[in-house]
Formats: C-alpha cells, structure tokens, sequence
C-alpha cells in the first residue's frame, strides 16, 4: 500500500517539519492514518461489525422473540429496524477509546506541535469509524433479509432508515469523542461508557413496544434518544413515519451533534494550549 504524499504525513513519519498544512490536506491525511490502523486490525472490525450484530440478531429474534411476542417471524419485524440502532450504539465507543490511545501513547503531543488545523486528528479518526457503522447496519439488515425480515417500505425505505442511523452512530460519537480527550484512563473511559449506554439501550423501544409498558415507564422510554432513532428508523423501514416522531429524531441528533461537536473542538484546542 502505497503511503499517501502529505505535508502532514511527512512530519509525523520524522520527516522535515512543513509549512502548515489546510484543512483538507490535514483531514485526508488522518482518514488515511486511520484506515492503514483499520486494516492492520481488520480482524476486530469484523468482530465488532460482523459477529456480534449477527449473534444479537440471532440471540433475541429466536431467544426472546417467541416469549415477548408470540412469533419469532412477527418479532422480527418489529426488532430489526431497532436493532440497527442497536448495534452501533456500542461501537460509537471506540471514537474515545481511539483518541484516548493516542493520548496515552504521546502520539496527541507530536500532533500539537504540527502546523495543521488540529480538529483534523479527530475527524479523520471519525471518518473512518463511519465505515464499521455502515458494515454494522448492512449486516444487520442482511441477516434480517435471511431471517425472514420484509421491509414493507422497500429499498427505498431502508435507505432513509440506513440514512437516519448513521446519523445517530455519528451524533453520539462526539460525545464520547468528548469523553476520550478528557479522562484519564482508557480503563475510565469504558467504565464510563457503558455504565451510560447499558440502562439507555434496555430502557428503549428496540426490543418492546411502549404500549406494553406502565405508563410512567413508557413516558420515560419515548424520550430516550435510543428509541427515538428507533422509532423513526421502524417508521422508515415500514413506511408508517410519523412526520412527529421523525422531527423529534432528527432535532434530539441535530441538537447532539452539535453541541458535542463544537464541545470537542473546543476540548481539543484547549487541550493542544495545556
């Protein structure tokens, strides 16, 4: 694989310092730093994209689904679309972890005292993470496909629903791109993640509907941004959006997204001046 011609690139393989590098240059150049890591560890991204959507899928469609609604076939339809959302919600993890890495093994200080627009280490870390959330999705919906899994919507649908999950998995990124510049421990930032993300993914909507829960649960549910990606992607799927349920989905993403995007900017930029 041939090594991408960057200013950027040049300084960090101990090359001569350059002139300061613009925003695109310095973008690409970390989008392809974090695809050749990719691939040197192909073998995780097809674990956390692959195996384990499919054994979650398999795991509550034919464990669980018989119990909660009667028919593992009818489950199905009902789960999938849920369990897009799902399954990138934990891997959206791995942003932090990835820029904590770098951190901890002093690569972040090399980064500061290079002339290039420093947001770049962490969008391109971000770009490339996109990638195992579209393989997560594909084989979610594919081994749904298998199952028996029909969306009434057709490709159309799913595309729109595909759409409004990749925009989840990258709203919630920042958030914990935001944990990874800040805490101390790579130990501290899993803790911390998934003490968060464990009670929102089992009080959503991904695997019940709300109907079946108490009242004073269900209220609590609807408004979790879990099941609101959840919700609007079912409606998508199965062409019954509600114009409601989608606008509150993509306000609660939109008002995520920007917020803990311009937060870890901010987080980063004051970091490089410590």
């Amino acid at each position: 694989m041939n090594q991408m011609p960057s200013r950027v690139m040049l300084a960090l393989n101990g090359g001569e310092r350059p002139k300061r590098a613009n925003a695109l240059q310095a973008v690409s150049t970390f989008i392809w730093r974090s695809w050749r890591k990719t691939i040197r560890n192909i073998h995780y991204l097809a674990i956390d994209s692959i195996v384990f959507p499919a054994i979650f899928l398999l795991i509550f469609t034919y464990l669980f689904g018989g119990a909660i609604s009667g028919s593992t076939g009818d489950y199905l339809q009902f789960l999938l679309p849920g369990m897009l959302v799902y399954t990138v919600t934990t891997m959206t993890v791995y942003i932090g972890i990835g820029i904590k890495t770098d951190i901890e093994r002093g690569v972040f200080n090399r980064f500061r005292s290079l002339p290039f627009w420093q947001p770049a280490a962490i969008i391109g870390t971000m770009a490339i993470h996109l990638l195992s959330f579209a393989a997560a999705i594909l084989t979610t919906f594919g081994l749904g496909l298998l199952l028996g899994f029909r969306p009434e919507a057709g490709i159309a649908g799913f595309l729109l629903a595909f759409a409004l999950v990749m925009l989840y998995a990258f709203s919630l990124s920042w958030i914990f791109a935001c944990i990874g510049i800040v805490v101390k421990k790579t130990e501290t930032l899993t803790t911390m993640s998934y003490i968060a993300l464990y009670p929102l993914m089992f009080t959503s909507n991904v695997f019940a509907d709300t109907s079946t829960m108490p009242p004073w649960l269900g209220r609590i549910v609807a408004y979790n941004p879990v099941s609101l990606a959840s919700s609007a992607a079912r409606g998508l799927t199965h062409g019954t959006a509600e114009a409601p349920v989608l606008i509150a989905a993509l306000a609660v993403l939109g008002t995520i997204l920007l917020v803990f995007m311009t937060l870890a900017f901010w987080l980063y930029r004051r970091k490089t001046n410590e």
